[in-house]
């Protein structure tokens, strides 16, 4: 057990592209770490990833095999959310939908005692309402992880209306448990992160809809003119383009500001199924 948090056991729930990151980084800190999905062939794509991810490190030394072998043994599947009912705290990582957030929000409510804290890693949608589904709002909270989670060093940690001071703090130290840096975030639509990046993003977009230049053209300036260290086109590929278009939404939503509107480039896409790299086309071609 962790002294600092008085955390042992961590229920992730989703095994996707955030929830497996999510559980290695956990992993890695020496936590036992329960990986939850619907079904188990997608907890093993999971865990297939984290395998993959480790192998990497192993072979350009920054792990032993020992080391991986450690890590992987922190990591224990789970189909369905009944073992959050031993766990000491649970992350949400499922798909940004407010309807499945619900479901998951109520079951882990139901399921986890009252001290065990639930923490959402939303990147856009509102604590405070998520809190608001369950019988303990003091001990939800959101922790916004970033990816690659193994790789990007920033987790955004979100007060919800009456998320507690002992909440705050027991999530800001496990932020630092797993090598993240905690930055503190009131609760708004988008936080900081997509409030600032999703409309760059979608501005891109529409650079490309309206013909001003091409996917490759734009990327190229704002990676030679501003240093960013990719193209807002190849991270929104990166990213998903129905993720792009979820924060969107909801970032227009909530404000009711034009300028929040997402191109209908990116609604087309969105359609057609060309996500990006998960599934092999978005702006760019991807090896599937």
């Amino acid at each position: 057990m962790d002294e600092t948090t008085g955390i042992s056991k961590v229920f992730v729930v989703g095994a996707g592209q955030m929830g497996n990151g999510i559980v290695q980084v956990c992993a890695q800190a020496g936590l036992h770490v329960f990986m939850g999905d619907v079904a188990d062939q997608y907890v093993q794509r999971g865990l297939s990833t984290i395998a993959k991810n480790l192998a990497r490190s192993v072979e350009k030394g920054r792990l032993t095999a020992a080391d991986r072998d450690e890590v992987l043994s922190n990591i224990h599947p789970a189909v369905g959310l009944e073992a959050a009912a031993e766990c000491d705290f649970c992350i949400e990582a499922v798909v940004e939908n407010a309807s499945v957030k619900k479901d998951v929000f109520q079951q882990l409510d139901r399921l986890t005692r009252p001290e065990v804290i639930l923490a959402t890693n939303t990147s856009s949608l509102p604590v405070t309402e998520i809190a608001a589904w369950t019988r303990k709002p003091d001990k939800v909270i959101g922790m916004h992880f970033f990816n690659p989670v193994p790789v990007m060093q920033l987790v955004e940690v979100i007060r919800a209306l009456a998320t507690s001071d002992e909440t705050f703090a027991t999530v800001e130290a496990l932020a630092r448990r797993v090598g993240k840096t905690p930055v503190a975030v009131n609760d708004s639509p988008g936080f900081v992160s997509n409030r600032v990046l999703i409309p760059m993003i979608n501005e891109a977009i529409f650079c490309v809809y309206e013909g001003v230049a091409t996917p490759e053209a734009v990327d190229s300036v704002m990676k030679l003119g501003m240093n960013h260290p990719m193209g807002p086109l190849a991270l929104a590929d990166l990213i998903g383009l129905d993720t792009v278009l979820s924060v969107l939404e909801v970032l227009y939503n909530g404000f009711g500001d034009p300028k929040y509107r997402p191109c209908p480039l990116l609604r087309k896409m969105v359609k057609a199924g060309n996500l990006g790299r998960k599934t092999g086309r978005g702006f760019y071609a991807y090896n599937p």
